[in-house]
């Protein structure tokens, strides 16, 4: 049985790896702070004897007992939100964190994951966006804590796999959505659903012109998996090109949501991504990989998980003031 390790498995993303890599017949070590992760997302593995937690803080030292196949590093806060809040976290588990994921990697002779992000592209000058662009980030800005430590982990990653012949991978993640994502955790899709279902108006930032490509999260795992198994050590774009505006995404969850709320607008937030848009073409030839789960099928899923959410979290305040839903 090959035995992985996730971090920030507690998260979103991090769970639904370890289902995934549980179904496939892995023994999964999943390890968190629970800054901002759930163990209500894990409570169905608990028993399962393939199925260990570790609370653990990537940024200190690792210490795991026993041999390691495979490392996914998927620890970071990963909305406006959370790395506003907690800014130097943000940049240490990116810089920190993934020093020490890489360092427990080579001891264990284990091939390793790093979860990047379209965010590496800021605010993009090239549309669809290619692996081979640089990006347009601000690097002082208020998003600058997530998107250098994310630029700095591919570096890191880079390094030790070109200095120490470590088997590396890079996943740049685009805007992903399903069961699990946190109600009020700043993004648009939670926010816009969060906001129909308290009967509240849809707030759009700025013209709403603004794009962004939404992926599935089964789809995303699924792109995740064949690149960890693949031969190729370079950023690869994991998202779905299916592009549309921010003012005709929230025109859908009305319609959806079946409710009458209107839309109302406000400024736009600093470094705000006017569009996003993934190239997939290397994970078309490369990983024989692209989505498959519509938009429609998606948040019709995604919008019957938050509709069984209980009232003390669909009603929680946390972050509800927040104006940068952005990601």
């Amino acid at each position: 049985m090959p035995r992985i390790l996730i971090t920030g498995a507690a998260g979103f993303l991090g769970s639904h790896l370890c289902d995934r890599f549980i179904a496939e017949g892995y023994e999964v070590v999943a390890m968190d702070n629970l800054i901002t992760g759930d163990l209500r997302n894990l409570e169905h593995l608990q028993a399962l004897p393939q199925f260990s937690f570790v609370h653990h803080d990537v940024s200190t030292h690792i210490h795991l007992n026993g041999p390691l196949d495979y490392i996914l590093h998927f620890a970071s806060p990963a909305s406006p939100i959370d790395y506003l809040k907690i800014p130097i976290q943000t940049l240490k588990v990116g810089s920190l964190g993934t020093h020490n994921c890489l360092g427990l990697a080579l001891a264990k002779k284990a091939r390793i994951l790093v979860a990047s992000t379209s965010e590496v592209y800021g605010d993009p000058l090239v549309h669809p966006q290619t692996e081979e662009y640089w990006g347009n980030v601000n690097p002082i800005g208020p998003r600058g804590v997530y998107d250098e430590a994310k630029r700095f982990q591919e570096a890191l990653t880079m390094a030790y796999h070109t200095y120490h012949g470590l088997e590396t991978r890079i996943i740049r993640i685009f805007n992903t959505y399903g069961p699990r994502m946190r109600l009020n955790d700043g993004r648009v899709l939670p926010a816009f659903i969060g906001q129909a279902l308290r009967g509240e108006d849809l707030t759009v930032f700025g013209d709403g012109s603004q794009t962004r490509s939404f992926c599935y999260v089964d789809d995303l795992v699924e792109g995740i998996y064949r690149l960890l198994l693949s031969d190729y050590p370079y950023p690869v774009n994991i998202g779905n090109p299916d592009e549309i505006t921010i003012l005709q995404f929230a025109e859908e969850i009305i319609k959806l949501t079946g409710t009458d709320q209107k839309i109302v607008h406000q400024p736009l937030p600093k470094d705000d991504p006017t569009q996003r848009q993934p190239d997939i073409t290397k994970a078309r030839e490369i990983l024989g990989w692209e989505p498959k789960v519509s938009r429609a099928e998606g948040l019709k899923i995604t919008y019957d998980a938050f509709r069984n959410l209980p009232n003390d979290l669909l009603y929680k305040q946390e972050h509800r003031d927040f104006k940068a839903y952005s990601k």
